[in-house]
């Protein structure tokens, strides 16, 4: 496929959109947080079944009366299944008391406690500043790896381009308020490789073309990059996102919210290879002069006669 857009004619547009973005992110992370799940908070977690459709607004109710005060309640996969988070609350006899008590309210039903999870807040504490600092060593090891496979100023735009990418999908999760758990931090380490991966293939094209192409103008030469690689990066993004909306949509709750980070990594993470790390390049000032091998000197006229 032949394309002739010219991107880089919305370049600054980009800059002012992403910009917006990147402070509602910022700003809600500071100021509203994220939302985090039992991973992070400790807690305790119960799955219940019931034999017929459960009132899940009835069970909050009889939670708040039975003193389980700050309980989500939720379906789970059908309307018989119920899920209970309870944070900060860690008891061996929790689920049968939980069980007890919405069978008094209701003594025809036939209650099964399906599962019961714990997580103390130690854990959950050590397993967000674990998570974060896994995020943290992932780019710096690829922001080396791009300086040493192509040139600095590619690894600059392309640590640009992620941190762009991982800060507006998990402001995002915090201006939504959706649960932020271990599925979710595995969901945006994946972005991190995603967003990685097509941004190589766009500066391996432009170092390509800065190198061989006859154009002098840089942003002529990184227009005409991603050109030719839109085709591939369309193609890349839309069968990745067909199976992250089967997974939203069929996978069940479990992978609901990784699904619905990646689908928002994978729509950012192609934008910003486009126009964020490219951007970069051409405000850091790369020309094909940074690119030139220098020729070895004519070993011919250091042989003796």
């Amino acid at each position: 496929m032949n394309f002739n857009i010219d991107f880089l004619a919305w370049r600054k547009i980009a800059i002012v959109f992403s910009s917006i973005f990147l402070v509602i992110s910022i700003g809600s992370i500071a100021i509203k947080e994220l939302n985090w799940g039992l991973d992070f908070t400790g807690g305790t977690l119960v799955e219940l079944s019931y034999p017929e459709e459960a009132n899940i607004s009835e069970i909050r109710s009889s939670l708040s009366r039975g003193s389980f005060e700050g309980a989500q309640v939720a379906n789970f996969g059908s309307s018989r299944e119920v899920l209970i988070k309870l944070p900060g609350t860690v008891s061996d006899s929790l689920g049968s008391e939980i069980v007890s008590l919405l069978s008094k309210e209701n003594t025809d039903l036939n209650i099964d406690l399906r599962r019961i999870e714990y997580v103390g807040p130690q854990i959950g504490s050590e397993l967000r500043d674990d998570g974060g600092t896994s995020m943290l060593i992932a780019l710096a090891f690829m922001m080396l790896y791009i300086a040493f496979r192509f040139q600095s100023m590619f690894a600059g735009a392309a640590v640009i381009a992620l941190v762009h990418d991982v800060v507006i999908v998990v402001g995002i999760f915090s201006l939504i308020q959706i649960e932020f758990d271990l599925t979710v931090l595995a969901a945006i380490l994946a972005v991190i490789g995603y967003s990685l991966n097509d941004t190589i293939v766009v500066s391996d094209r432009i170092r390509e073309n800065l190198r061989s192409s006859e154009l002098e103008n840089t942003e002529e030469i990184i227009n005409k990059s991603l050109n030719q690689t839109l085709g591939r990066t369309l193609i890349t993004s839309l069968t990745t996102l067909l199976v992250l909306f089967s997974l939203y949509l069929l996978g069940g709750e479990l992978i609901k919210n990784f699904a619905l980070a990646l689908i928002f990594g994978v729509v950012i993470g192609t934008y910003s290879s486009i126009y964020i790390a490219a951007n970069a390049l051409i405000m850091m000032g790369m020309t094909k002069d940074h690119l030139k091998v220098e020729e070895p000197e004519n070993s011919d006229n250091n042989l003796l006669p």
